[in-house]
């Protein structure tokens, strides 16, 4: 009598996916026994981590190519905004950027100083491969003179300003090569601030 050898059992997409991260993780070791992982994650086989953080100084030299900044509203006010400066809100998962600001109006005796202070949460837009800004907001608005008695149209110029500063601007942008590896592509998933960075999570599609 024959016997026949027992069949293997096929293997399921989990099973799949670890033999492929198994694989890239040996890929990336065999690459340099002195490179650390983290290292290999942002070299030659990026993303073997499950993760990929890019710094507060890269969002700062992002945002910063937006600036100056001068517009009119209204025929009312003339703004100019500038000297951005980034700070990471982890709290609150967002991301903002304060700005000094100067405003001219005949509604004022005098031009004005001061300083916006807007926020963005981050999303990642697959189309173009950006993490970017959206649902910006004012969080205040500190100006000095006799601005205050026209409170409500600063801070409608300050909205203004964070609707066109902020509003789907990428502010880091995956390159094709950094979201695929050996036949396997990768996306971006949940976005965390962090107090060092934004944290950018990479899953397997």
């Amino acid at each position: 009598m024959i016997r026949r050898a027992p069949r293997a059992p096929s293997s399921t997409p989990g099973a799949a996916r670890a033999t492929r991260r198994a694989f890239l993780l040996a890929a990336c070791a065999a690459a340099g026994a002195a490179m650390s992982l983290g290292a290999c994650a942002t070299g030659t086989f990026p993303f073997i981590p499950d993760h990929y953080t890019f710094s507060r100084e890269q969002v700062q030299e992002a945002v910063q190519r937006k600036f100056p900044y001068h517009r009119s509203v209204q025929q009312l006010f003339e703004v100019a905004l500038t000297n951005p400066v980034v700070t990471l809100l982890p709290d609150r998962n967002r991301v903002a950027i304060r700005v000094d600001a100067h405003l001219a109006s005949p509604l004022m005796q005098q031009p004005v100083d001061g300083a916006f202070t807007l926020s963005s949460e981050m999303v990642y837009d697959a189309a173009s491969r950006s993490v970017l800004l959206r649902a910006p907001s004012v969080d205040s608005v500190d100006m000095q003179g006799n601005a205050a008695g026209y409170a409500q149209q600063v801070n409608a110029v300050a909205a203004l300003a964070a609707t066109q500063l902020l509003t789907n601007y990428p502010v880091y942008t995956f390159k094709p090569d950094q979201l695929q590896f050996a036949g396997v592509n990768y996306e971006p998933g949940t976005i965390t601030i962090l107090t060092n960075g934004i944290r950018v999570q990479i899953v397997e599609k």
